[in-house]
């Protein structure tokens, strides 16, 4: 049970006592139901996500290597030694996948609509990719899919033109981790 101040400052940090004052604003049932749908789109979007990781994972489990889930650049540098200068962002990779003669920094992501995330992710992808190129023995790998890719396929084409690594799920059904993975 939430105490009186509890609720008083709940209502007042979201905004609850100013619709009941404003008469303009919309009603306590259209609030509610907008709070439900945006945080019901924001649970799609996290569960599309995880099953695209949960995807991914099976066909890195399924090379054999050695990985590793959500490790940061500085997280990579300690365990391999690797100078990771040439790299602006501060970065957390989905996954790590460390072979004999590289590691492999994988971001995984699929798109159920269009819109500007996905230009927005592409152009930071691109300048990763970019970036670590000059880095020995690293390679940057980006897996994505879905639907929302057909309006945004400039986007798409244009990293696929930058990117030595860019797979969707059909690249890792026919074995494409299983190759690059040497």
């Amino acid at each position: 049970m939430q105490t009186l101040d509890q609720y008083v400052y709940f209502m007042r940090e979201t905004g609850l006592f100013g619709m009941l004052v404003n008469p303009q604003r919309s009603s306590l049932y259209d609030y509610v139901t907008g709070v439900e749908v945006g945080m019901d789109s924001h649970s799609r979007k996290g569960r599309s996500g995880k099953k695209m990781e949960y995807l991914v994972e099976s066909f890195i489990k399924a090379t054999g290597k050695e990985y590793y889930y959500q490790m940061t650049l500085s997280q990579i540098k300690r365990k391999w030694h690797m100078d990771f200068s040439a790299i602006t962002p501060r970065k957390k990779f989905d996954f790590v996948v460390k072979t004999d003669n590289c590691v492999y920094a994988i971001e995984v992501n699929f798109y159920n609509n269009d819109g500007s995330k996905q230009t927005e992710t592409a152009r930071s992808y691109m300048m990763l990719a970019e970036e670590s190129k000059s880095i020995n023995n690293f390679k940057f790998v980006w897996i994505t899919d879905g639907g929302g890719w057909l309006k945004s396929r400039n986007s798409l084409e244009e990293a696929f033109n930058v990117l030595d690594d860019l797979y969707n799920i059909a690249d890792m059904e026919h074995g494409i981790l299983k190759k690059i993975f040497v």
